[in-house]
């Protein structure tokens, strides 16, 4: 959205602020009188494939201030940004925390309980948790970007100097540039510094029992150290290229579709030929595969749906439609992906 200056600012800045008080305020009375909070703040039950495989890898991360945040160790903050994204056009409702309707911090909440992760309702006390981010140069995506104190405002950062948002009335969750200084950052997922010290690859590369867990088939599992170490060199989103070439080829390194597509990865013969690979060879076609959604993400400023829908329809079409074309196939292609690698997460 464009940021307001002068007295505009200062006057949306009091609005918000008082917004978030009457919401901070109305979660006090229902806490003090027994009424639960409609978003639901308790722990993650484990319903979901995501928050099961979340909960499997790891324990509570530890906040600044002493307190935790229920299942962040193992979540990474592709996974964070892949789940914000599915809900790109939901309008904005002040209050909304459903697919028909979200503010700023509903959002947030949304996306990581999604993930099996607990966070405060309002954007004021969501920026009480999690760890402290010295300035957006050190910012990673997932971290959350906070304006005013108390805030009025959060959002998701995705890198880059991207950000997704539900901004105010009248307006959809959208992704646009980071448009003013955030008064603070706070990281609820660990970083790659932490899972790398934790025994992950820099990348969060799974294992091919945890792409098992994640519902993955054994034939695409068997590629584990492969996808992992492609994910790492091409800088791609933990469980990517496994979730993929489950996709594509359900892990059948000889396929070939209806439409003259080949191997693991699917790749075109034009494709394979382009970048003198054989599409056959499982080696080969990871690191094509990996290549081609390496730059499908730079192309898309590090939207990985819209990264997917690139591999899957191209990116002209993608371009063509200013997002992710009207295909079904293509939306579908999109979903299933994005779930697979939330499950992995």
């Amino acid at each position: 959205m464009t940021s307001p200056t002068g007295a505009a600012a200062t006057a949306v800045a009091s609005i918000n602020a008082d917004i978030s008080a009457i919401q901070a305020r109305i979660a006090a009375i229902q806490s003090s009188v027994g009424v639960p909070a409609s978003t639901g703040t308790s722990s993650a039950t484990g319903s979901s494939s995501a928050s099961q495989f979340a909960t499997a890898l790891a324990d509570a991360a530890p906040s600044s201030d002493g307190t935790t945040v229920a299942g962040s160790s193992g979540v990474t903050g592709s996974a964070v940004v892949a789940d914000a994204e599915k809900y790109l056009g939901v309008p904005y409702v002040w209050g909304g925390e459903s697919d028909s309707g979200l503010d700023c911090s509903g959002l947030v909440q949304k996306t990581f309980k999604d993930l099996g992760i607990d966070v405060p309702r309002v954007a004021a006390d969501q920026q009480k948790v999690g760890q402290a981010v010295p300035s957006l140069k050190d910012a990673q995506p997932g971290d959350l970007l906070f304006f005013g104190q108390p805030a009025y405002h959060v959002a998701i950062y995705m890198g880059n100097n991207k950000l997704i948002e539900s901004p105010e009335p009248g307006k959809t969750v959208h992704i646009t540039d980071v448009y003013q200084q955030p008064t603070s950052i706070r990281r609820i997922v660990p970083s790659a510094s932490t899972l790398a010290a934790a025994g992950a690859t820099s990348s969060g590369g799974l294992s091919a029992g945890q792409l098992t867990a994640a519902g993955l088939n054994k034939s695409v599992a068997a590629y584990a150290t492969q996808f992992a170490a492609a994910e790492s060199q091409y800088s791609l989103p933990t469980g990517m290229l496994a979730a993929v070439a489950q996709q594509e080829s359900g892990g059948n390194a000889q396929a070939v579709s209806p439409a003259g597509a080949e191997g693991l990865m699917q790749l075109m013969p034009s494709t394979a030929a382009g970048m003198n690979v054989n599409a056959f060879d499982p080696s080969q076609a990871i690191e094509a595969a990996a290549k081609i959604l390496h730059n499908n993400l730079k192309q898309f400023g590090n939207s990985v749906p819209l990264a997917l829908a690139a591999y899957n329809a191209g990116a002209g079409a993608v371009q063509q439609y200013g997002g992710i074309p009207p295909y079904s196939e293509t939306q579908n292609y999109v979903r299933s992906i994005t779930s697979m690698m939330r499950a992995g997460a």
